[in-house]
């Protein structure tokens, strides 16, 4: 089989595993009211589905990166593959909604090793930096394929088959990539295994666990709520002892040496500042067009393909942009596009048609799209080859890590910017301090049930209208945030990052442990 024809397989192989990774992850949240039904759960239930894949999918990214570097990425790959399918029929069959959360929490398991190595088995498979940025650019532009198709194509499913269908469609896509895996992809690790570190292991994940843990909590309780103070407490601890192992260690997990390459530090804080900013986003903008601006569930969701369907074109055109202007100006001119219209969103109030939402949203996509692929592709090329999965779980990690802050962190700038405009109104109003923390209790969970002892002189459509105001002051305050992240990320990657970069083949700063290059150490098969 020529070069070519293998790279087309491998990239293949490699999306088809990303697609049905993404595609369950959004096709799930169309199928949540089915499940409800199906298991009588609380909405507290219903949240558990989403966070038990999170949690281990964040806990264990870099864990995930360093096993394939010592034990073989395709080997790392296609076990991660086979836990998420068989995790995925184990979710089909699920008769409890106990076993539908612990199904969950094993594709997480899963979810961990998938990305994070077949990137950084694409980053082994096209050497070449140029043909690295389309490959990942192909790649990239799978994810925001999967973000369209995912909740028409569980919307389908779910009425069609159950919500059962949604996990077992995974099943013939899954063994699709395994299959493919299996004929065309080479081995590539470290030829000279290194001892397990694990001593860091273990405390990467306590802190990424306890840190995961306490911002997906941050959504029900406050910060400085008991459980929060002491999960962040753990983290804290967590993550100083294990900078300290590291530091000492001969074998070491997570190489340090990694971030003295000041374009792989800016890259992994960038894309931190990116998904903080496109998911939140995604997530403000769906409560918007719902609770604010009345549309449906089904049609909140079609709005946003077009943002979509630009981040999938410029995720495609990154690739061939990046080849022959560079990194520095892709990037930056993604990052500061996207900067430029999340802004403008601070002129849209209540009453702002679709059609200018739409196009603003179009903007933002197509600018992060031009950003995330040739991040990940900086990312990958800056760092050794030897040091490739583990570099790609960092990369990962920091996307995950920039998601959930952003909603959490969104999401509580929404909900306080809204009580507090709610309290100043209803105040002026004179309405009793009972029936204010009612009409907020309900306004943060996206209802309005107006109680019947609500003082005479006010209306329903005037305090309809108080919620609306309030919420759309949390969206402006929630976009400058967000517009202010992507430009200080467009300053740094100009600042910081190499206009052309190179596969890094030294490993001698890497590793005590290890020769001077990678001249017998880095292996193919």
């Amino acid at each position: 089989m020529n070069q070519a024809r293998v790279k087309a397989m491998t990239l293949a192989a490699m999306c088809f595993a990303l697609f049905m990774s993404n595609t369950d992850d959004t096709s799930l949240n169309v199928a949540l009211p089915s499940i409800q039904a199906s298991f009588g759960s609380h909405v507290s239930g219903l949240q558990w589905i989403i966070n038990a894949n999170t949690l281990p999918a964040v806990s264990l990214a870099l864990p995930s990166g360093a096993l394939g570097d010592n034990f073989g990425r395709k080997r790392v790959f296609l076990t991660a593959l086979v836990i998420y399918t068989f995790a995925s029929i184990v979710c089909g069959f699920a008769p409890s909604l106990g076993i539908l959360i612990s199904g969950r929490f094993l594709q997480g398991i899963g979810a961990a090793a998938l990305v994070p190595t077949s990137l950084s088995i694409l980053g082994d498979t096209f050497p070449d930096p140029k043909e690295k940025a389309k490959a990942i650019g192909i790649w990239s532009a799978v994810s925001g394929i999967a973000l369209i198709t995912g909740p028409a194509l569980g919307g389908v499913f779910v009425d069609i088959w159950g919500w059962q269908s949604i996990f077992f469609f995974n099943v013939p896509v899954g063994a699709i990539a395994f299959v493919l895996t299996c004929s065309v992809v080479r081995e590539s690790k470290n030829l000279t295994q290194q001892r397990l570190d694990v001593p860091g292991l273990l405390l990467s994940i306590i802190f990424l666990a306890s840190l995961t843990y306490a911002i997906i909590e941050s959504n029900n309780l406050v910060w400085h709520s008991p459980l929060i103070v002491l999960l962040l407490a753990i983290a804290g601890f967590s993550l100083i002892a294990f900078l300290i192992v590291e530091s000492r260690s001969s074998h070491p997990m997570l190489p340090l040496q990694l971030f003295k390459n000041q374009t792989f530090a800016v890259v992994n804080f960038v894309s931190v500042l990116v998904f903080f900013t496109f998911l939140s986003l995604l997530f403000i903008f769906s409560l918007f067009l719902q609770q604010v601006q009345g549309y449906s569930a089904t049609m909140a969701g079609l709005c946003f393909v077009p943002l979509n369907g630009a981040f999938v074109i410029a995720s495609l055109a990154s690739g061939w942009l990046t080849a022959r202007f560079g990194w520095r100006y892709v990037i930056a001119a993604g990052l500061t596009m996207g900067s430029v219209t999340t802004l403008s969103f601070i002129r849209a109030n209540a009453d702002t048609e679709y059609v200018t939402v739409m196009w603003n949203l179009v903007l933002c996509g197509f600018g992060s799209g031009l950003a995330v692929s040739p991040l990940a592709a900086a990312a990958i090329s800056s760092a050794p080859l030897t040091k490739g999965g583990i570099a790609s779980a960092i990369l990962n990690s920091s996307n995950l890590l920039g998601g959930i802050l952003g909603i959490a962190l969104i999401g509580t700038i929404l909900a306080q910017q809204l009580t507090s405009d709610l309290v100043r109104s209803l105040s002026a109003w004179g309405v009793p301090e009972n029936i204010q923390k009612t009409l907020i209790a309900d306004a943060l969970h996206g209802g309005v049930n107006i109680p019947n002892d609500l003082p005479a002189n006010i209306s329903e459509l005037a305090v309809r209208q108080a919620i609306s105001n309030g919420f759309v002051s949390g969206l402006h305050t929630a976009v400058l945030i967000a517009s202010l992240a992507l430009l200080i990320g467009a300053f740094l990657i100009l600042a910081f990052v190499q206009q052309t970069l190179k596969p890094a083949v030294n490993d001698s700063l890497l590793s005590v442990s290890e020769p001077q290059s990678d001249k017998g150490i880095y292996k193919r098969y």
